[in-house]
């Protein structure tokens, strides 16, 4: 495997309290964070797409309550540096793998992802196995996603995605959308290891759908990919819900909360 030097410096060298943003350098680049609670478990929250770390406000507080819960955001994101560039998810699993390294974070953690997010996630369970103890997923992009599009209108998906990818690009959001709409295969069961897996994904139907991937159509196709995917691993698990749109832990941030103690569970009764 290729290997990589990371340069990593705690900025923050005084005494500072748990919920104030505090700052690393990955890769020449600062990037922002968050670390509360301690405990046994460790909550790793990774935003989806161009999001920063405010996305887990609604859960990360309560979370912290019982665990070391760290959220963060990428760079190019929130108030990390704001660079662009065509990232991959691996680069970003690599830049995760630095957060920890540079925390001091040893064992494993519980990776909760949101949305491209989970891409990323995926990526780091199957490049990282001995630093990843459980995996939640929560309105997981998929490189699936595609397919849903095309099955119900080929052309017009066609139309749909090209114009995705070229409002990406000239938004300039670190191409997430010609990474995980690139249909390259990602990590599955097999390559990610026999670990507590938990997803959560929306079924709930749009008035004035803007894609075809919002359709009543799409949005049933999408909560039975996730429930196969998750169901492929011996310890997993799908909650499909009818309550929130694409932020679970905002709508509903009790149903995150709960599904997180669930997995801990799980996985502590595994844990010798």
């Amino acid at each position: 495997m290729k290997t990589f030097t990371f340069i990593c410096l705690v900025l923050v060298s005084f005494p500072v309290s748990a919920n104030e943003t505090q700052f690393v350098i990955i890769n020449g680049h600062a990037m922002e964070y968050q670390d509360q609670g301690e405990g046994e478990v460790t909550l790793l929250l990774e935003a989806g797409g161009s999001a920063g770390m405010s996305d887990w406000e609604p859960v990360y507080h309560e979370l912290g309550k019982t665990y070391r819960t760290i959220r963060y955001s990428r760079l190019g994101n929130g108030n990390s540096a704001q660079i662009r560039k065509n990232y991959s998810s691996e680069e970003y699993a690599e830049e995760a793998l630095a957060l920890l390294e540079a925390l001091k974070i040893e064992g494993p953690v519980v990776y909760v992802a949101h949305s491209y997010g989970a891409y990323i996630a995926r990526v780091f369970a199957a490049r990282y196995p001995e630093r990843i103890a459980a995996l939640m997923l929560i309105e997981p992009a998929s490189e699936h996603d595609v397919d849903i599009m095309r099955a119900i209108d080929l052309e017009q998906a066609g139309k749909e995605i090209a114009q995705v990818k070229l409002d990406d690009m000239r938004n300039g959001m670190s191409n997430q959308y010609l990474d995980f709409w690139a249909k390259r295969p990602l990590p599955d069961y097999g390559q990610i290891g026999d670990i507590p897996v938990s997803v959560i994904a929306s079924v709930k139907t749009y008035d004035d759908p803007p894609l075809l991937f919002f359709t009543d159509e799409a949005r049933a196709m999408w909560g039975q990919l996730h429930k196969d995917w998750a169901e492929a691993f011996p310890q997993g698990r799908a909650v499909l819900t009818d309550n929130s749109y694409h932020f679970p832990q905002r709508d509903e941030p009790e149903l995150v909360v709960a599904e997180v103690h669930r997995l801990v569970e799980q996985l502590n009764a595994i844990t010798p």
